[in-house]
């Protein structure tokens, strides 16, 4: 479906998706925090697991009524770390500092070392790093897991408007998966973006949505770049989106969407790079729509920033209405207000897609939402955009 398709299809209401991942069943979390930690599992099980934790994922997703659906991530152990069995070069620890908004916090700090954590759940803190090349050597895992989403989709044919998968931008893995093979940054984005091609490719050549995962355009202002001038931060940026450019060069914009992320965890967020210092270099990349945190406390009001910056003409603006962070089921009429308010500040409530702000399980074992009380969220999703839509169209 392109561009001339979603616009079709927007004609009459506001279209629902979401960020990428979704609930893992015990199992599944279990086994992927296993191979995370290098140790032995049975790969038959792990691969029943996925098929049958997507399957389950695909229904309840047409169930609940979100139009542009995925495969929840089942068949990874997080947003970005998955890619160390598709690449070479990754092995060892990386050792990444807290988040500059929590080092500020020690109460904070050690509220959250006393937390309960699930056990065994994959540590971002601790990805892989690069100690040698990367390329892109196993095709074999992005393969499978297109051709197993094709499958499940069928029976539910007519069911949904589109579907899509994710993939992870080479600027997070450079932020996250610390390089100790490349003599600078700059080499290390450029293998990584010409590794991922192969896999952006793959997916929208399979018929999918690309989406592409970049948390690192706006979160590695308080991470990476916390200690340095907004500058340094915004030439990074800037870089990966070249990065990603290039990358996708041979897709058409309207088959890809970009995620920008200030980070999915309930924390203090004080630190923030705002949306206005960051959108001229988001603005740049190649895609045909952009999904953007509006609903947690710390950016819900951004939406007025589209009264003055300019949304490139081919875009789309997937807002997150729904807190990927917390409990409260967000009530309908606050989710038709927030998509209300944005499509007042954007002009055209053709150009709004609605969905959460981030993945409910961005790495196995690592959430914060109660499964059950996922899927009443996105119940939320759906009535929230049913109701902007009868007010806006």
């Amino acid at each position: 479906m392109g561009e001339a398709d979603i616009v079709k299809s927007t004609a009459e209401r506001i279209l629902t998706t979401h960020a990428g991942s979704l609930p893992r069943p015990p199992a599944l979390k279990a086994l992927w925090g296993d191979l995370f930690r290098g140790r032995a599992v049975d790969r038959g099980a792990l691969s029943a697991h996925a098929e049958a934790a997507t399957r389950d994922a695909v229904a309840r997703q047409i169930e609940t009524g979100i139009d542009i659906i995925n495969n929840g991530e089942q068949a990874r152990e997080s947003f970005f770390t998955y890619v160390q069995h598709r690449l070479s070069g990754f092995g060892d620890k990386t050792v990444r500092a807290p988040m500059g908004d929590m080092a500020r916090y020690p109460g904070y700090l050690e509220r959250m070392a006393h937390a309960s954590h699930q056990k065994g759940a994959v540590n971002l803190a601790r990805a892989p790093a690069a100690i040698g090349a990367v390329r892109y050597v196993d095709s074999e895992p992005a393969r499978t897991e297109c051709e197993s989403f094709r499958k499940l989709l069928t029976p539910h044919q007519g069911a949904y408007v589109d579907a899509f998968i994710t993939a992870a931008s080479p600027g997070i893995i450079a932020a996250a998966m610390e390089n100790r093979h490349y003599a600078d940054r700059d080499a290390y984005l450029e293998a990584l973006g010409q590794a991922l091609q192969h896999e952006y490719e793959l997916i929208v050549d399979a018929g999918f949505i690309l989406q592409i995962d970049a948390p690192d355009l706006a979160m590695e202002r308080h991470c990476a770049f916390c200690h340095e001038p907004l500058e340094a931060f915004l030439g990074f940026a800037a870089d990966v989106v070249e990065t990603i450019n290039r990358a996708t060069a041979q897709l058409p914009r309207d088959r890809i969407r970009l995620h920008v992320c200030w980070g999915n965890y309930e924390g203090p967020h004080d630190l923030d790079v705002a949306l206005e210092e960051i959108w001229h270099v988001i603005a740049n990349i190649n895609a045909g729509a952009v999904l953007l945190s509006m609903a947690n406390p710390r950016h819900a009001h951004e939406y007025r920033a589209f009264n003055a910056l300019k949304l490139p003409s081919a875009m789309q603006i997937i807002a997150g209405v729904i807190d990927t962070t917390t409990n409260y089921i967000e009530h309908p009429e606050v989710v038709a207000d927030r998509l209300e308010r944005l499509a007042t500040a954007v002009g055209d409530p053709h150009r709004i897609l609605a969905s959460p702000d981030c993945g409910f399980e961005t790495a196995a074992g690592f959430q914060s939402v109660a499964d059950d009380i996922v899927w009443r969220k996105l119940d939320s999703l759906c009535a929230g955009a049913q109701l902007a839509s009868s007010r806006l169209f």
